[in-house]
């Protein structure tokens, strides 16, 4: 098991060489009424699938790439969940923790899922997460990208404004794009594409800063949270990988290596010129790990599966 502070650029364009992409296709379907726009990838048909979920802001177009890769050699999913994205943001979803997670796992259910490879981002950590405590045979491996089974972790100073009644409500209202771009692109060193950022922006209407205020205020302490996920995840011995951004000024990075309290981490991944969008301002190296670690687990999981040869 190795731990990478700096990943070798060479090595690194080595492994990301050009490779097969699937074509990705975008669907909605309507999840107990919440319309939910979906990214695909691969044979719709399979029961195994890689299933990417986007955190705080996001949305599934943020995985479009790696849904692609991915869907080279296994079904791919990204959706939007409520409150994000081209997602239905209802006054009247519950914006839990645990409402994210039923969501999430009626969705799969829909799409006729029955292992997935979770791939996760920010707040998709503990949503996904969630689910896959409460539904532990069905979960093959996890891919946490800044994100994870947070121990000892506590609220960063947005989540502190968003908690905050009346401040929280004045901070969304006034976030116009110029604040709201600059305010991303703390802590990200490589700086973070303009068109990303504003597709996240156009994305961010008051029903997502509503969502989000709902959201962060229904969270009670993190670290607790974290301590349940891990007494549930532990015995599962998940096949893990962790990639993280060492300028994350809202997870630190030191989260990274805790991870291994939970899951079987293969490789521990810090990239010392990234923030919290990894996959965001070094899409190659991100790539170059990612796809090869799920291509391994969708492989093992089909020998494991393999019906027995019947005796001659």
């Amino acid at each position: 098991m190795n731990t990478l502070t700096t990943l070798p650029r060479a090595l690194a364009l080595h492994e990301a060489r050009p490779a097969r992409s699937a074509e990705v296709n975008r669907t909605e379907r309507r999840i107990a009424g919440v319309r939910t726009p979906l990214l695909c990838a691969g044979d719709a048909r399979a029961t195994e699938a890689v299933v990417f979920v986007h955190g705080n802001p996001g949305a599934g177009e943020d995985w479009r790439a790696l849904v692609g890769g991915a869907g080279s050699f296994a079904r791919a999913l990204a959706p939007d969940m409520p409150g994000y994205g081209g997602a239905d943001k209802p006054r009247g979803f519950d914006y839990t923790v645990e409402g994210y997670a039923r969501h999430l796992g009626a969705l799969l259910d829909d799409q006729r899922v029955e292992r997935a490879h979770l791939v996760l981002h920010d707040f998709g950590g503990p949503w996904a997460l969630t689910w896959a405590a409460a539904h532990p045979h069905r979960v093959a491996s996890v891919t946490l990208v800044n994100t994870g089974v947070l121990l000892g972790y506590r609220w960063h100073y947005l989540a502190k404004i968003w908690r905050t009644p009346l401040v929280g409500d004045v901070f969304q209202a006034t976030a116009t794009r110029p604040a709201f771009k600059g305010l991303l692109g703390h802590g990200n060193p490589r700086g973070l594409p303009a068109d990303f950022l504003d597709r996240l922006y156009d994305d961010y209407d008051w029903g997502t800063r509503r969502a989000v205020l709902k959201l962060y205020r229904a969270t009670g302490r993190p670290d607790l949270a974290a301590e349940e996920l891990h007494r549930a995840l532990a015995p599962l011995h998940l096949p893990a990988l962790v990639l993280w951004g060492q300028n994350d000024p809202y997870i630190p990075a030191a989260q990274a290596e805790l991870q291994r309290q939970t899951f079987a981490v293969e490789r521990v991944v810090v990239l010392d010129d990234s923030g919290h969008w990894p996959f965001a301002d070094n899409p190659v190296i991100v790539a170059a790990h990612v796809l090869p670690f799920l291509r391994r687990q969708v492989a093992r999981e089909a020998r494991t599966f393999q019906c027995p040869q019947a005796a001659a």
